[in-house]
């Protein structure tokens, strides 16, 4: 590939690693490719946002092809992970200590596959504190760290499937595919509530976005080595 081509538009698929900021990738694959080609400045953006504790598909659009990033987002997503029953997070996820802890013992299999169904359609979801989402010119995620409360909407989602794959209590294996805007942790969250316990998200995995699947994704290291290569 060349440095016209990359102007032009490309659309790489990147398999994000635990603990990266999707931002991270970009400036990383940016820097790279600057540096191949003596590029002063090229754009690169990322088509939806991976919390650092997730993995997996991570779209990226260099050049003419960034104006496409809102038709990636836009797409279905498929997502496979871990929930762990029984205990819950101020983030529904791993980035802080757990701060409850419920009971447990009520709970089947049968319980937990029958409980999927009712987050099937199209239902209201609260994004969790910690976000992204910007509120008064600050992404929700500041307002949490510095200990302030804020009201925060429900939005319309759609789930299409959200099935158990593996059950060894109290970890629960999931596959969920969605509508943009989904928020796998708060659907965690909710998932304990529906059980009469609590949840909290200990994996993440996105494995598809639209037509594109992580199987065909590179590392990072991958991509910088083709590059090198080229």
């Amino acid at each position: 590939m060349t440095a016209e081509d990359f102007k032009n538009g490309q659309v790489l698929l990147i398999n994000k690693p635990l603990e990266w900021t999707s931002f991270q990738v970009v400036n990383k694959l940016r820097w790279h490719i600057r540096k191949q080609f003596n590029i002063k400045k090229i754009k690169v953006g990322h088509a939806g946002t991976l919390d650092p504790l997730a993995t997996g598909l991570l779209i990226i659009c260099t050049g003419k092809q960034t104006k496409n990033i809102s038709e990636y987002q836009g797409q279905i997503k498929e997502y496979t992970g871990t929930f762990v029953i029984g205990a819950t997070t101020p983030s529904y996820d791993l980035e802080t200590e757990i701060n409850e802890t419920y009971p447990t013992e009520h709970i089947t299999e049968e319980l937990l596959h029958e409980t999927t169904k009712q987050f099937v359609g199209k239902i209201q979801q609260k994004p969790p504190i910690f976000s992204a989402i910007k509120k008064d010119g600050k992404r929700l995620y500041e307002l949490a760290r510095n200990g302030e409360t804020t009201e925060i909407k429900s939005r319309e989602i759609e789930i299409t499937k959200f099935e158990i794959t593996k059950i060894n209590l109290p970890n629960v294996d999931f596959r969920v595919v969605c509508s943009k805007g989904t928020y796998i942790r708060s659907l965690a969250n909710d998932f304990g509530l529906a059980l009469n316990s609590g949840a909290h998200l200990s994996k993440l995995h996105r494995t598809k976005i639209g037509d594109f699947s992580v199987d065909r994704a590179s590392t990072i290291d991958e991509f910088i080595k083709n590059l090198e290569n080229n």
